[in-house]
Order: structure tokens, then sequence, then C-alpha cells
């Protein structure tokens, strides 16, 4: 089973404030969502809020201090994978340490690792949020890009009350979509990706197929989905998987799968043609078992190049990214004939020599681009190429929109 995340990647840093109870109502709500959520509170923010709790809430292990998991380089893994980092509630002794690039726990690190944009939600006493260290260190972190959001103003602990109270959940909720949809880089966009491979049936029993797992084109359509895109994913026959967010359709033969991607390719902004599609099916399927003793002979007819297809009709606003298995020498050689031939603006041309690559987490090959760009691939996530594809789709359908 292939198995994703729900949806994109959220650190929930937790400051150690009387607020942070109101966190454990934002990881809901942040999950209700559809977002991921990791939180990392701070060693003293375990005071309000205790560590099972936020296993319990999050459904994941908790971690304070870069010591846990050093194996795993926690606060390295925890930034590569963040979308977004939120930081409710940000007290003024965490938010000077933020100011001042410190790094003396997992979340300050993993902060300062992390290249996803960053929300600080300050919460505490009027007279610590007002004060000109505090404000003067807020500025910091905005010149660099931080995002702030203003505390509510109202009743604290005791008898206090000012500005400083930790804002309505709803709120930090509006201004999580707010710089989500605003660093999306294909918000609004269609993509099309096929994958796995067809079964053409000989009979009830045999058919034509191939090793395709489908984990290179569902690992492109996950990243697309983190980058806001409404993804379409036209599935062969692949290993088992959950994938939320998608519109999926399964098919089996080729013909299904030239069927449904014709329907679909209408609406579409970019195709991704991952699926690994039999060349030939069999000229007359039986609708019989044929016993081993007549089965002497297997008439063969082509299959459509549905990608080949596909392109007669492409729009100049669409961008089609093709995928091509290769064996022996010239693979690059191979790769840019077929980029040309099949009209597409990308070509991923793989060595699949001694069955590499089939049902495996890493790739080896070059993404060839018709611009004249290429990227080579050396036993790659397919995680890893999944981004540099969808990288390149947004750039490029970017220059197509102006």
């Amino acid at each position: 089973m292939i198995t994703f995340p729900r949806g994109r990647q959220v650190v929930l840093g937790v400051g150690a404030g009387i607020a942070a109870y109101k966190a454990c109502d934002l990881l809901r709500r942040l999950q209700d969502d559809g977002f991921e959520v990791t939180v990392i509170p701070t060693n003293s923010s375990l005071n309000f809020v205790g560590r099972a709790t936020w296993e319990a809430l999050s459904g994941k292990e908790v971690k304070t201090e870069v010591w846990e998991g050093t194996q795993s380089v926690s606060h390295v893994a925890l930034a590569d994978a963040a979308d977004l980092i939120v930081i409710a509630p940000a007290t003024a002794d965490l938010i000077s340490r933020l100011a001042s690039g410190r790094a003396d726990d997992l979340l300050t690190t993993t902060v300062l690792a992390a290249s996803s944009p960053v929300l600080i939600v300050p919460s505490m006493h009027p007279g610590m949020y007002l004060n000109p260290a505090t404000q003067a260190n807020l500025e910091t972190l905005i010149a660099r890009g931080f995002y702030i959001l203003q505390p509510d103003t109202g009743r604290l602990t005791g008898t206090d009350s000012g500005i400083g109270r930790f804002p309505e959940t709803l709120r930090i909720i509006g201004k999580v979509r707010e710089i989500c949809d605003s660093n999306s880089g294909l918000k609004g966009k269609k993509i099309v990706v096929t994958t796995g491979g067809t079964m053409e049936p000989i009979d009830p029993v045999r058919f034509i197929g191939n090793k395709s797992s489908g984990r290179q084109g569902l690992a492109i359509a996950y990243e697309a989905l983190r980058e806001g895109a409404e993804v379409t994913v036209i599935s062969g026959i692949t290993e088992e998987y959950v994938l939320g967010g998608i519109k999926r359709i399964d098919v089996k033969t080729a013909q299904e799968m030239q069927n449904a991607l014709s329907a679909e390719l209408e609406s579409a902004d970019a195709l991704v043609m991952a699926a690994a599609v039999a060349d030939a099916r069999p000229e007359i399927a039986s609708s019989e078992k044929v016993n081993k003793e007549d089965f002497r002979a297997l008439s063969l007819v082509k299959n459509p190049d549905i990608l080949a297809e596909s392109t007669k009709n492409k729009r100049e606003n669409q961008v089609f990214v093709g995928f091509a298995a290769e064996t022996g020498d010239g693979i690059r050689e191979k790769g840019l004939k077929k980029l040309h031939s099949k009209g597409v603006d990308f070509l991923y041309v793989t060595d699949v020599s001694n069955g590499k690559v089939f049902g495996e987490k890493e790739t080896t090959g070059i993404l060839l681009s018709k611009r004249g760009s290429e990227w080579s691939f050396k036993a790659a996530d397919k995680h890893e190429l999944g981004r540099r594809i969808v990288s390149e789709l947004i750039q490029e359908l970017g220059v197509i929109n102006g």
C-alpha cells in the first residue's frame, strides 16, 4: 500500500504561554482543513500542555530537542518537509530567540533551516507585547519575510486585559489559507497525471502488462497537490494507494486510458504522462479461458500512442510532460529523439535495464526540456523528480500565462 499525507505539511510550534492550550483547537482545525500537522513544542511549553496530549491529537511522535532522533537529523527533515511553519502561541522569549537567529532547541533550529513561510502568532501580557524590545524583534522578523498575526485585545490571565490575547482559531486558519494560497505555484491550475500500467486481456485469466507500480506518477500528483493544483489522476494498474485530494479515474486498458484522458484534457493546463502503456494488445480477446494446449500463437495489434495522439490537439497554453523507458546505451539520445517526435515540452527518459526503476522508490534518468535544459537523476527519490517536474510546470505555465 502506497500512502501519502492528507495534504500540505504544517509544523505547529508551541511556545510556553498559557494560551498553549488553545493551540490544541488550532491543531484540530488545521487537520479539518486538510493539513498534515507535526507539533514541535518548546520544552517549557510542556508545563502547560504535555507531550502525550500533542501526540494523541496529532497522531505523531513529539520531540522538543535536536538530540532526539539524531539519526534522522530531525530539524533538517522537518524543515525540508514543511510547507508552512505556524508558531502559536509565540512568547516574547521565543520571538526574541527567533529574531536573534538562535538555534537552541528543535523548534528554533527547524525554523532556521526552513525555506517555507513562517507565521508568528504572538500571545503575551500587553506590557510585554508593547515593550520596544518585543516590537523591534517583530519588525526584524517582518523584514526577514516572516508573517505576523497581530494578537487580539481582550481578557488575559487573571484580571489583566489588553492587546496580547491569543487570536480566535478561525482568524488564524484564515491567515494560514491566505499564506498558502499566495505561495501556491499551481493554484487555479488543473494538472492531469496518468500513472501505472495497462492490462490488455488475452482471456479472462491472462493479460499483457508490465511491471509499473505507479509510484512515479503518484509522487508527481502529490507534489502538484502541495503546490495547490487541482489534480486528476488517471490510474492504470498500480500498487494500492491512498492519495487524498485528487480526482481519481481508474482504468485498465490503453483504450480506456485514452478515452478518459481525452475527456479530461479539454480543461487541463498540463499533462504528465507517467503511465506505462502496453505497446500492443491481442487482436482478439477470448471470452473463455484458452486451454494451454491450444495456446500456440498470439496475434497482436498496436495500441494507440496516447501521448502522441494527445499532442495533436495540444493548445499553446498547455504543457505536456512525457516519459520514456529505455535500455542499453544512448539513453539521452533516444530521449531527445522522442522529445521532439512526440511534441512534448519535457520528457523524462529512464534506464530500465535489468528491471530497474519499476516498483522501486528511486529513479535514474534524465529530464529533457524542449528549451535545451536537462537535469540528471541518479538513484534519486521519485519525489525529487516529482518536485523538479512540478517546479518546471510552475515556471512554464507562468511564462505562457504572462
